[in-house]
C-alpha cells in the first residue's frame, strides 16, 4: 500500500540523542520479569509507537526510560551515556515523560501547574524569563487550555486535566517525550487534535517522540515506526505497513482481523473480524 503522509519531507535536525536499551528486564521485586531482556533502539527525531496487549510491559518500559523504575539487567543510553550518570534535573532537561495518570497538589491552578515544566531549566532562586513565559504560553495554546489558566485543576473534567499535564510535559521542552496512552480520558475530536500536536512537535520541532498507544489504526496514521510487544519482549518491529499485517495482530493481540489501506492517508487500516456469534445474528 502507498502512503501519502509527509515522513520523507525535509526535517529539522532532532534535538535528542539515540535511545538505547540493551538486554533490559524490569520485574517487581522477586516477581517475573515484565519487561524481558528487551533490546531497542529509538532514533533521534523520530516518532516510536509501542502497542501490545494489557499487561504486556508497555508502561513498565516507559516507566524505566524515565527512571522511574529500576532494571534488575541490561543498560539503558541516552545519547551513549548511561542514565544512571543523569541526575534528576540533567535527565528531565532531556526526557519529558507524561503517565498514565496524574495528581496535582490540592488548590492547585493550571497556569501553576503548566509552568512546572519549566523547573529542570532554571537555577535555584533564578527570576521567571521571558522564555519561561514563551514557553507555558506556547505549550498552553498547543493543547487549548489558555483559557483554563486560573481554574483549580481539581475542578476540570478528566479530559482537561490530561491536556493541562501534556501541556505542562510540553513547556519541560525536551528533546525526547515519553506518552504513555497520551489520549486517555479525550473524546475522539481532542485524540486526533493531540495526535496531530505530536506529530508537528515531532516534524517541525525535531523532538523525539515514544507513545504507548491502544488504538492501533492511530499508531499506523501518526507514527514513523510502530513496536509491538508481548508478553515484555517484542514480537514485531518496522514500519507501520510492516507490523501491522493480519498475522501479526493476530500473533500478538489474538484478534483475527482484515488490514486495508486507510482512505485518507494510505496506511494500514485493521478492522476486526466479527466474532462468529455477530455474524450469525447479522446474517438472520
Amino acid at each position: 500500500m502507498t502512503a501519502t503522509r509527509d515522513t520523507d519531507r525535509t526535517r529539522p535536525d532532532s534535538r535528542g540523542g539515540e535511545l538505547r536499551l540493551d538486554g533490559v528486564s524490569v520485574a517487581y521485586g522477586r516477581g517475573p520479569a515484565i519487561v524481558d531482556r528487551l533490546d531497542l533502539a529509538v532514533a533521534p527525531g523520530s516518532f516510536v509507537a509501542i502497542v501490545g496487549p494489557n499487561g504486556c510491559g508497555k508502561s513498565t518500559l516507559l516507566r524505566t526510560i524515565a527512571k522511574l523504575l529500576a532494571p534488575s539487567s541490561g543498560s539503558i543510553l541516552l545519547d551513549g551515556r548511561a542514565l544512571g550518570e543523569r541526575g534528576p534535573r540533567e535527565l528531565a532537561r532531556e526526557l519529558g515523560l507524561l503517565p498514565q495518570s496524574n495528581t496535582a497538589p490540592e488548590g492547585m491552578r493550571v497556569g501553576d501547574l503548566v509552568a512546572r515544566g519549566r523547573y529542570p531549566h532554571r537555577a535555584a532562586f533564578a527570576k521567571w524569563s521571558g522564555g519561561d513565559e514563551s514557553a507555558v504560553s506556547a505549550a498552553m495554546a498547543a493543547t487549548g487550555v489558555a483559557e483554563l489558566a486560573d481554574r483549580d485543576v481539581d475542578t476540570l473534567s478528566g479530559g482537561q486535566r490530561q491536556r493541562v499535564w501534556l501541556a505542562m510535559a510540553l513547556a519541560q521542552d525536551t528533546g525526547t517525550l515519553l506518552l504513555d496512552e497520551p489520549t486517555t480520558y479525550l473524546d475522539l475530536a481532542h485524540q486526533i487534535d493531540m495526535l496531530e500536536l505530536f506529530r508537528r512537535v515531532n516534524r517541525e520541532q525535531g523532538r523525539t517522540i515514544v507513545a504507548v498507544l491502544h488504538e492501533l489504526n492511530h499508531a499506523a496514521r501518526y507514527a514513523d515506526r510502530v513496536v509491538a510487544m508481548r508478553d515484555g519482549r517484542v514480537v514485531v518491529d518496522g514500519a507501520p505497513g510492516e507490523v501491522l499485517t493480519e498475522a501479526a495482530v493476530e500473533q500478538v493481540f489474538g484478534l483475527p482481523c482484515r488490514v486495508i489501506e486507510d482512505p485518507e492517508t494510505g496506511t494500514p487500516l485493521v478492522v476486526p473480524r466479527a466474532r462468529v456469534g455477530v455474524a450469525a445474528e447479522r446474517a438472520d
